[in-house]
Formats: C-alpha cells, sequence, structure tokens
C-alpha cells in the first residue's frame, strides 16, 4: 500500500527506505490456503508484485464502499483512522483474516477485534516486507504483527497454519462446545441402557430417545451412527431390531 495517501505498513519502516509501498510476505498467505483461497482484497495496490486476492481493489476503487464477498484477506492503511473503518467493515463481513501491527491497547484493537474476532496468531519477531519489484526489505517492519481470524473457519485455519507464533482462540462454536460437553456415542448408550435395567430395547425406541440428543444435532447420519455403536460396543442383539446391553 502507498502511505504516503494511507499513512499505512511502510510508515513503519526506516525514514531512508527508497519505497513508500511494500507489501505483506507471500509466505504469509501461502500459510493461509494461498491467494487463489481469498475472494478479496480490499486494500490492494496497482503495483502489487503478486496477488492477494483473486480480486483486489485497489485505492482508486475505495475498498469502503465498495461491497465485499467471500473470504477477505486484509492489510489495512495503518492511519488511526482508516483501521478503525476497515476492521469495522470485517468486523461486520466476519470472515477471512486482516494483518495488522499488535497494537493491543488501542481503541479499534479493543471494538473490533477483541470484542468480534475468531482467534489470533500474535507472530513471532518482525516482519519483513517487500518492495513494489517483490524484493525483501532489509528492515523489519518496526513493531511485532498479528495475525487476525473472522468466522470460526478462518480461526481452525489460523490456528493450524505453519507460522511461528503464539495462537489464541476468542470464539467457540457451539458444535465444539457441545462436544466437549456431551458424552461420547457409547457413554451416551451405556447411560441409556443403565436406566433400562437390563431390559432389551427396540431400534424405534432407541430413534426415539436419541432424536433430540446433543449428539444428533449435526450428524445428519446419526441413526447409522448409532447402529455402528450397537454393534461394535458392550451391547448384544436378542432378536431383529432389538437390542440389550451386556453386562460388564
Amino acid at each position: 500500500m502507498n502511505v504516503n495517501l494511507f499513512a499505512g505498513m511502510g510508515s513503519h519502516q526506516s525514514a531512508r527506505s527508497e519505497t513508500n509501498t511494500w507489501f505483506s510476505p507471500p509466505a504469509i498467505l501461502d500459510a493461509l490456503g494461498g491467494a487463489d483461497s481469498f475472494d478479496l482484497d480490499p486494500c490492494s495496490h496497482v503495483d502489487r508484485p503478486w496477488p492477494t486476492a483473486r480480486e483486489h481493489y485497489v485505492q482508486e476503487d475505495n475498498g469502503l464502499i465498495l461491497p465485499w464477498f467471500g473470504r477477505v484477506w486484509l492489510n489495512p492503511p495503518y492511519s488511526i483512522a482508516l483501521i478503525t473503518k476497515f476492521l469495522g467493515r470485517m468486523a461486520a463481513h466476519d470472515r477471512g483474516v486482516a494483518l495488522i501491527f499488535a497494537r493491543t491497547e488501542t481503541d479499534p484493537f479493543h471494538r473490533f477485534v477483541w470484542g468480534a474476532a475468531s482467534g489470533l496468531l500474535f507472530l513471532r519477531g518482525r516482519l519483513n516486507f517487500h518492495r513494489p519489484d517483490g524484493s525483501r526489505a532489509e528492515a523489519n517492519g518496526g513493531a511485532p504483527s498479528v495475525l487476525i481470524a473472522y468466522g470460526m473457519e478462518d480461526r481452525d485455519i489460523l490456528a493450524a497454519a505453519p507460522i511461528d507464533g503464539a495462537f489464541v482462540p476468542l470464539r467457540f462454536n457451539v458444535s465444539m462446545l457441545m462436544s466437549a460437553l456431551t458424552p461420547t456415542w457409547r457413554e451416551a448408550l451405556d447411560g441409556f441402557f443403565a436406566g433400562r435395567r437390563g431390559e432389551a430395547v427396540s431400534l424405534a425406541e432407541l430413534y426415539r430417545a436419541f432424536a433430540d440428543h446433543p449428539k444428533t444435532r449435526a450428524n445428519q447420519h446419526w441413526r447409522d451412527k448409532l447402529r455402528q455403536v450397537l454393534q461394535r460396543g458392550r451391547f448384544e442383539r436378542v432378536d431383529k431390531g432389538l437390542w440389550k446391553r451386556v453386562p460388564a
């Protein structure tokens, strides 16, 4: 981005630099799935040395007023006014990854990162950015950086990315929490049969009993799973469609 206009990333580079336009290291994008995995970069530059998404908005387009879509890669201008607007737009869009300096005490960080993002990856060391010709700057960016995930899918991508740093989850989806709080299928069936005191139970009755169980909500094939656990667990088929638990 051009920091004469945006006061962005390059403004933190050495004052002796011969350019004011700097680009994120391509290895960061590659570790997040590559440029083709992002649908839009709303803060791109016409002189970019490589793509950062399938579609790019440059300064003349004004990415703040154009529609955002799909998975977004956001490396916003770093003036406090513009970063507030772009991070606010990113929080509302809630899908993609942003790269900014780790100014955790600032108002934009509190409003649109701590209160809106799904995960953070604080990078080890300081990044060296690249010039428009693709060459790597000798000096680092001058401050620590953080990758910010918005949406659960990008939180999981960021958590698994081969990037050196410390990952901090900020939100958990319902399925993750339910998986942690609910028993396994075998435990759930054990508990059900324990209440039947050795009686045989029909599959139809099991289906009715588990129709609203938390284990079934995230699995449309839960009936198949239930039968599979019956066949492999401490259970015995005593007749067609009729099962009982084998005593330990």
